[in-house]
């Protein structure tokens, strides 16, 4: 585990040194402040931009770190204006690069030269993107001139504005009491939730009665149904008029084959009548009898 403890020295005053830095005559910020009495800090500085050294012009790209001197030169208004001076690594040679809050850029001021590969919007039919001439005009933006127009007044008095009072009106409607659009909800949703419900316990009835699967979608029982049941019913019963009986097979009429049955009778019926259709069990043999046959026996004359 680190330890967070520090030593301190017996001939230590708080009140004299002030600190551990000051009692050992060190900065705070270690080497990095070799120079702070210069007014220099060193600190860890990456080109914003390709540039070509000049001392042995060579190209150095976008994004090479240095440990670079940063020192104060001057102010903007309020905004300082640093200056970055880095030693390049293929030469001794010394660069340095200033800030321009002005234009908000980087710029290179002594030992290089900065890589063109700038696109000025001016030169090619556009606006410039930082004009710092207070005497030339800003130039006409087409959305700006569109709005003042008279079919833009007009629209905004005559679509846009009436549609921002519904809104607002919806939007104060919806926000005036919460309270009581939340009991709202919540009490639809009970209903629904008790209707859900007793469903489930009427179909989970109609699954345990009948011994069905769980996953057979069960039907609501309404009108529609029970008279498509009847009328499967009734194909039933003149189907089985027209047929000849099967000979050696008795199906057994059901009571509860009625028409006020409805789906479930028809279902129950049928049921039933398979279960009727399937052979008994074969009878045990007598006690004094024995399970194998008898073995027949052919004798020669």
């Amino acid at each position: 585990m680190q330890g967070f403890n520090k030593y301190y020295p017996p001939d230590y005053d708080g009140e004299k040194h002030g600190s551990l830095n000051s009692y050992r005559g060190k900065h705070a910020l270690g080497d990095r402040a070799r120079k702070i009495d210069q007014g220099i800090l060193i600190v860890r500085f990456e080109l914003p931009f390709n540039i070509w050294v000049g001392h042995c012009n060579a190209h150095i790209g976008m994004g090479v770190r240095y440990n670079a001197e940063k020192r104060k030169i001057g102010a903007y208004y309020t905004t300082p204006i640093f200056a970055f001076r880095c030693k390049c690594h293929l030469c001794a040679g010394w660069f340095e690069i200033q800030t321009d809050p002005k234009n908000t850029r980087y710029v290179v001021t002594e030992g290089a030269r900065q890589k063109d590969e700038e696109w000025d919007p001016a030169e090619n039919g556009g606006f410039a993107v930082h004009e710092n001439d207070p005497t030339k005009a800003p130039p006409i933006d087409p959305l700006a001139a569109l709005e003042k127009t008279v079919e833009a007044a007009t629209h905004t008095k005559t679509v846009l504005a009436p549609r921002l009072e519904q809104l607002q009106e919806h939007a104060d409607r919806m926000r005036a009491d919460p309270y009581a659009h939340s009991l709202r909800v919540r009490k639809q949703f009970r209903a629904e939730k008790k209707v859900d419900a007793a469903r489930k316990r009427a179909d989970d009835a109609v699954r345990a009665k009948f011994a069905l699967s769980d996953d057979i979608a069960l039907e609501a029982d309404n009108d529609a149904l029970r008279e498509e049941a009847l009328r499967e019913l009734e194909q039933e019963r003149e189907r089985r008029r027209a047929e000849p009986p099967a000979l050696g097979v008795g199906v057994r009429k059901s009571a509860s084959m009625s028409a006020s049955s409805g789906a479930a009778g028809l279902k129950a019926a049928l049921l039933r009548n398979t279960y009727s259709k399937l052979p008994s069990k074969p009878k045990p043999p007598l006690s004094g009898s024995s399970s194998k046959p008898s073995s027949l026996v052919i004798r020669r004359s």
